[in-house]
């Protein structure tokens, strides 16, 4: 299924000799919209079935003189339609880096106030235990957010998502940094997080709008890297500003981050949603453009399909996300990568605790402990991205696949599933090892260079699968990347909450060796269903494929009823009786 994938099916009988010249014009690129970007085995499915339709007579020929196997020609063939995107790599590398910084912002402030937790405590005269309550309501709703913002963001755009979410979250900042009660602070700490968090699905959605899936890998590591070094440097910029500033600079310091980010945002990150501005040619509705939009459309005539309806912004429905998991390899897929969070999540959890009883440390030392694990972070996110292209181009050369990057390619027919998860056994195996090996450092409190090193290996071995996995779910679900990603983000979360909470219990009950051990052999002991995606992957997503593009049918000919009908009404005559008069 190829990434700009709409299942819509066009009204039979639709002959608009200017669109056709269009499409078959490759290097004429004309302004079109999303349902005429439709990829090459849609079309082909519909000449199939529909022999007399002279539109698609064209695609119709070319696969019945094609006697190669159907799956292998779908992929190979580069499709005459538009590009995959009409941003120039300079407005993408720009829209790259704002979602990195988004990335960033949410699990950043998921922990930046580790270091500041005592100090909390005492000035809000409330236990400690208390105050971590406050981190585990925080990934509750870190859980809970992106399945509102996921659905909202691919029904109305990705920018409205955005700038909601962050006002949200520039308000409940102000709240926390003024507030001295610790029935305030546990509302607003769920009231930031589900502004930050809601963020989350949306930065790899927004990678999925204008990037193809041969060249997806490098911006979602980049994207992920934002994302997994925030946890690592969040206890350094607490620890600095809690022990010189003060605890409530913590929330200042995030509100001012807040404006510095949204300002450029709102002004020059064009909207990227395929449901609202299809590849970018289509410009979005006034209140949806910025000042590179109202530029770059007053160069050009302003292009907005005569069919297409005006864009109507529903309220999200969460029970969308909930729907991704029906599917058996998307929740394979979202359970294993839960197990793979739950390793990463305990570990910079618990370090911090871990090291000051082991060695001692104060706020500013415990924070520094982050850096390895946050290094390895991003080092792992970013190579994964670059490794995860190159291992793309190797599967598809030895098909003999020929990659169109302008295109983007039919992913039906090719292993996705194989291209991805093949990098990731060996990061699972040296991972748990490793893994097993930093518990029993702490059991037997070795010299600090011990844990410290092997949390660097644990950042790299560990994170490396879990962004592998994003990638792959990010391929699997490409109409809706969203509401998939925010999916993931559901499970993940929430089972990083419920390992947050029984981490500790664990560490007094069987040593943290033993605490340790165990979740390593978790997630080493259930590897296997990788390899049980990577089989029968394929065959489950053309099932899925078929079931939305039969869905799809059906819902386009009752429209096309409903329309009948109202013709049929319009055109007959309404008898009215007149007054009379007596």
């Amino acid at each position: 299924m190829n990434d700009n994938e709409k299942f819509t099916i066009p009204p039979k009988g639709r002959d608009d000799d200017e669109t056709r010249s269009r499409l078959s014009e490759e290097k004429d690129v004309a302004p079109q919209p999303p349902e005429q970007s439709r990829h090459l085995s849609e079309t082909e499915a519909e000449a199939e079935a529909e022999d007399t339709d002279d539109g698609n007579s064209s695609a119709e020929d070319a696969v019945e003189d094609d006697n190669v196997n159907r799956d292998l020609e779908t992929v190979s063939r580069v499709s005459s339609g538009p590009p995959y995107t009409v941003f120039p790599p300079a407005i993408i590398r720009w829209i790259i880096f704002m979602n990195c910084i988004s990335a960033f912002i949410s699990p950043m402030t998921a922990n930046i106030y580790f270091p500041a937790i005592p100090a909390l405590s005492r000035d809000l005269g409330v236990s400690v235990g208390q105050i971590n309550l406050t981190l585990t309501t925080y990934m509750i709703f870190q859980g809970l957010a992106p399945t509102f913002f996921g659905d909202f963001a691919d029904a109305a755009g990705r920018r409205p998502a955005f700038i909601v979410a962050f006002v949200i979250y520039f308000g409940a900042n102000i709240g926390l940094a003024l507030q001295r009660n610790y029935a305030a602070l546990l509302v607003l700490r769920m009231l930031q997080s589900g502004g930050s968090s809601g963020t989350l699905a949306l930065v790899y959605g927004v990678v999925a709008d204008i990037a193809p899936s041969s060249e997806r890998g490098k911006y979602l590591g980049i994207v992920g890297a934002g994302l997994t070094i925030g946890p690592a440097l969040g206890p350094v910029i607490g620890g600095l500003l809690s022990q010189y500033l003060g605890w409530p600079s913590i929330f200042w310091f995030l509100c001012i981050v807040t404006i510095v980010w949204i300002i450029p945002y709102a002004l020059a990150v064009p909207e990227t949603g395929r449901k609202v501005v299809g590849n970018g040619s289509i410009s979005p509705q006034g209140w949806n453009m910025t000042l590179v939009d109202y530029i770059r459309f007053k160069r050009q005539a302003r292009y907005r399909p005569s069919d297409q309806q005006r864009q109507k912004i529903r309220f999200p429905n969460p029970f969308n996300t909930l729907a991704v998991l029906r599917n058996k390899d998307m929740a394979m897929v979202l359970f294993y990568n839960a197990l793979v969070y739950i390793g990463f999540m305990t570990v910079t959890a618990t370090l911090s605790s871990q090291f000051a009883d082991i060695y001692h440390y104060n706020d500013i030392q415990l924070g520094l402990c982050y850096l390895p694990v946050g290094a390895a972070t991003t080092i792992a996110s970013i190579s994964n991205g670059y490794i995860a292209d190159w291992n793309f181009r190797r599967i598809a050369k030895k098909m003999g696949v020929t990659i169109d990057r302008k295109r983007g390619n039919d992913l039906r027919g090719f292993p996705i599933e194989k291209a991805r998860l093949q990098l990731a056994y060996p990061y699972l195996m040296v991972g748990a090892l490793v893994y097993i090996g930093y518990g029993w450092a702490l059991q037997y409190e070795t010299s600090v260079a011990v844990p410290l090193v092997l949390s660097f290996f644990i950042g790299f071995f560990v994170t490396g699968p879990f962004q592998i996995i994003n990638m792959l779910i990010v391929d699997l679900y490409p109409g809706a990347p969203a509401t998939a990603t925010a999916a993931n983000n559901l499970c993940r979360c929430l089972s990083g909450a419920v390992a947050t909470a029984v981490i500790q219990d664990m560490i007094n009950a069987w040593g943290r060796g033993w605490a340790f051990t165990f979740i390593g052999l978790l997630f080493a002991a259930f590897s296997p269903a990788l390899l049980i995606i990577q089989k029968y992957g394929p065959r489950w997503r053309e099932e899925r494929y078929q079931r939305m593009k039969k869905a799809a049918e059906t819902k386009e000919a009752e429209e096309r009823e409903k329309e009948k009908t109202r013709a049929e009404q319009n055109d007959g005559v309404l008898a009215v009786p007149l007054p009379t008069s007596k």
